[in-house]
């Protein structure tokens, strides 16, 4: 029998590189994606995934990824994890440049790994009886905050994306699930979205105890791929217990709260 194989973008750092650990370590064969072949090469020389890589904001670099992947193996499950955000303007001192690219990174490349995917996820799904398209969004999608207005928009994009391409494959045996994280404390997310100032980026950790870390989703991103094939997990919120809401996040530690 011929291992599943998932295909999880944003594999350099954080969430993605989590998962194809988390993957690796349940058994399946794996095709990590990102920008930065170094760390790439890393990840691969660690877990045994295969690597590959591509800037997914350019559609002639994703149309090359795709074929080389294609013709390396079979595509069971495609884990979109790749996107991020950049600035923390009001909307109306917002640099048009990074709300392009939050939208061409979280929306766009999202949209282009579906429609060069679903031929391959197809074909396993004939083949072994199903296949899975996963992707990370975020709770920005679901609620707006001051200051978030261009990631809001373009998560929110990309959910309404995925809950479309559900109803589309709605007959077909593709399973469409959504994983949407609040805080997660990772190396890079803060730090890219704050132009590269380590100082703020800890900042909005700095109190909050346990926060959520990549290995976090990854193992629910996991859980989700290898569940019963008849069971979709359509949408998964995930916070830290510190983090009621999104405006809402405990700075201190959890304690019960005194009788009165």
């Amino acid at each position: 029998m011929v291992n599943r194989r998932a295909v999880v973008t944003g594999a350099s750092s954080g969430i993605g590189e989590a998962t194809v650990r988390a993957l690796r370590s349940r058994g399946w064969d794996v095709v990590g994606v990102a920008r930065r072949e170094g760390r790439l090469a890393a990840l691969a020389a660690e877990t045994g995934a295969q690597v590959v890589a591509c800037d997914l904001t350019d559609a002639d670099a994703v149309a090359s990824m795709i074929a080389a992947v294609e013709a390396s193996g079979p595509v069971h499950a495609l884990v979109q994890v790749a996107g991020g955000a950049r600035g923390t303007d009001r909307v109306e001192d917002a640099s048009i440049d990074d709300w392009q690219w939050m939208y061409d990174a979280n929306v766009l490349a999202t949209q282009r790994l579906v429609a060069g995917f679903l031929p391959l996820l197809r074909r396993a799904a004939d083949a072994d009886g199903h296949a899975d398209t996963l992707f990370v969004t975020s709770t920005a999608a679901q609620v707006a905050y001051a200051g978030g207005g261009g990631y809001n928009a373009a998560k929110a994009a990309q959910a309404m994306l995925v809950h479309a391409l559900r109803l589309e494959l709605n007959g077909e045996p593709i399973r469409v699930s959504e994983i949407a994280p609040g805080m997660v404390h990772t190396e890079e997310f803060a730090l890219n979205r704050l132009g590269g100032d380590a100082v703020a980026a800890e900042a909005v950790y700095s109190g909050v105890e346990a926060p959520l870390v990549a290995a976090d989703v990854a193992d629910v991103i996991a859980y989700a791929l290898d569940a019963p094939r008849h069971v979709n997990l359509d949408l998964i919120t995930m916070r830290p217990v510190a983090q009621s809401a999104n405006h809402l996040l405990a700075r201190g530690p959890l304690r019960v709260r005194a009788d009165d």
